[in-house]
C-alpha cells in the first residue's frame, strides 16, 4: 500500500463503513473530484512546504473552491450567489483561501480540458480580482438585480425554482399521502429505531427553538447523500409537514460536523467553540451576505449537526456547460474572487481576524501574487500524480476494507 493511501485511510477511519467506499468511489472520477475530498492532504502538504507570503489573518472556509460557490435562498427569501460551504471554516492567513482555491482552477480546467493558458489567465485573474475588492474595502453581495453575465441567469432561474419541484424530485405519493422517495441513489433507508428518535429529536428541535419553522412536524426521515469530502458523515433528511396550512411542506437537512482539516496544520490560535457545528454556523454567518434559511445546530446522541433548509435554489455552476464559453466563465471567476474578498472585508476585525485597513492594505500589495501563483501550479502536478496513484490503488482494491 502507498503512503498516500495510508493517509487516506487514516483520515477516513471512524466515518460510516458503507459510505467510505462511496466517497473513494466517486474520488476516482477525476482529479477535481480527488481534490475536493482529500482537504486533509492540501493543508497538510502546505503546512510541510516552503511558506506561502505573509498575509492577514482572516476567516476562511477552508475548503473553497470552483463548486463551493453557488446560489441559495437566505432567511430573507431573497436569492444570492455567495460562498457555501463552511464545515473546515476557521481562523487562518488569507493565503490559505486564496492557495486551495487558485488550485482547484488549474485542477479542474484540465478536467474539464480546457487549454492550461486559459487556466493560467482565469487563476490570474482570480487574485487580480481578489485584490482588486480587497483593496477597496468594501464587501459586495450577488444577487439577480446586481449580477451579470450567466451568473444573472444563473441566479434568475433559481429564483423562479419553487418548493413543489423540489418535493417532487425529493418524494412520492402513497395512497394519497407525500413520502420521502428511497428512488433516489442518494437516499438510503434508515432502520425503525433510529427513525423513531430523529423523528422526536427534531420535533422537539422545532416546538423549543427559535430558530425552528413554526407549526410543522416530522412526516419522514431519510439517510441522505450529498457532495465528496463530506461523504461518510451521518447526514439525515427530513420531510415536514405543516400542521396548520394544508399540503404545505418542507425539507430539512441534518448534517454531522467534524473537526475542521485546516485546525492541525496551523498555529493561529483558534476560538473556544462549544463544538465543531457552533464553529461552522458563526463562520457561516460572519463570511456570507445574508445566512441560509433555518441555519442552526443540534446536538444529537452527542454529536454536533448543522441543520438548514434543503432548498429548491441550493446549485453550483456546472463549468462542463461553459467549458466553450470564455467570456462566460471570466466573469463567474471574476464574481467568486469579489465574493472571496467581501467574505473577508465582511468578517474583518472580528474575533482575531485583520481589520479592514489590513485586508485593504494586502489587497493593494501585488507583491505576493505570483508566489502564490506558482506553489498552485506545482501543487496541482502534485495532485494530478497523486490522482493516478490513488485510483491505482483503488483498482487493486487497496480501499476495499477501511
Amino acid at each position: 500500500m502507498s503512503k498516500l493511501s495510508e493517509r487516506l485511510k487514516a483520515f477516513n477511519h471512524g466515518l460510516l463503513p458503507d459510505m467510505i467506499q462511496l466517497k473513494y468511489e466517486a474520488m476516482t472520477e477525476n482529479a477535481f473530484r480527488f481534490y475536493r475530498g482529500t482537504c486533509h492532504l492540501f493543508y497538510e502538504d502546505l503546512s510541510k512546504a516552503p511558506p506561502l507570503p505573509l498575509s492577514p489573518l482572516t476567516w476562511i472556509c477552508g475548503d473553497l473552491h470552483l463548486e463551493n460557490f453557488g446560489s441559495y435562498k437566505g432567511d430573507n427569501k431573497l436569492v444570492y450567489f455567495d460562498l457555501n460551504d463552511f464545515d473546515e471554516g476557521i481562523l487562518a492567513p488569507a493565503c490559505y483561501e486564496l492557495a486551495r482555491m487558485v488550485t482547484s482552477i488549474f485542477i479542474a480546467f484540465e478536467a474539464l480540458e480546457i487549454e492550461p493558458e486559459k487556466a493560467m489567465k482565469m487563476a490570474e485573474l482570480y487574485l487580480k480580482a481578489y485584490s482588486n475588492t480587497l483593496a477597496k474595502g468594501k464587501a459586495i453581495s450577488i444577487e439577480p438585480r446586481t449580477a451579470k453575465g450567466i451568473v444573472c441567469d444563473f441566479l434568475t432561474s433559481a429564483d423562479k425554482a419553487s418548493q413543489k419541484t423540489l418535493l417532487q424530485k425529493r418524494t412520492i405519493s402513497k395512497k394519497k399521502k407525500i413520502m420521502l422517495s428511497l428512488e433516489d441513489e442518494r437516499h438510503f433507508k434508515l432502520d425503525k429505531k433510529l427513525r423513531q428518535e430523529l423523528s422526536a429529536h427534531i420535533n422537539e428541535w422545532i416546538s423549543t427553538s427559535s430558530d425552528g419553522p413554526y407549526n410543522y412536524e416530522v412526516k419522514g426521515v431519510i439517510f441522505r447523500l450529498a457532495g465528496t469530502g463530506s461523504i461518510g458523515v451521518k447526514r439525515y433528511l427530513f420531510l415536514l409537514k405543516s400542521t396548520n396550512t394544508k399540503n404545505k411542506y418542507l425539507l430539512l437537512d441534518m448534517k454531522q460536523s467534524t473537526p475542521s482539516s485546516v485546525a492541525g496544520y496551523t498555529t493561529v490560535k483558534q476560538l473556544d467553540w462549544d463544538n465543531n457545528a457552533e464553529r461552522i454556523i458563526s463562520i457561516q454567518l460572519r463570511m456570507q451576505y445574508v445566512s441560509a434559511s433555518l441555519l442552526s445546530t443540534t446536538i444529537f446522541q452527542e454529536e454536533s449537526f448543522v441543520i438548514q433548509e434543503l432548498q429548491p435554489v441550493k446549485d453550483t455552476i456546472k463549468f462542463k456547460l461553459l467549458k466553450d464559453e470564455y467570456r462566460d466563465i471570466y466573469q463567474v471567476v471574476n464574481d467568486m474572487a469579489s465574493l472571496t474578498a467581501s467574505a473577508q472585508l465582511r468578517s474583518g476585525g472580528i474575533q482575531g481576524s485583520s481589520i479592514i485597513d489590513d485586508l485593504s492594505a494586502f489587497g493593494k500589495s501585488e507583491e505576493w501574487q505570483e508566489q502564490v501563483l506558482n506553489y498552485c501550479r506545482h501543487y496541482a502536478d502534485k495532485v494530478k500524480k497523486d490522482y493516478r496513484e490513488f485510483k491505482s490503488d483503488h483498482q487493486k482494491g487497496v480501499f476495499k476494507e477501511n
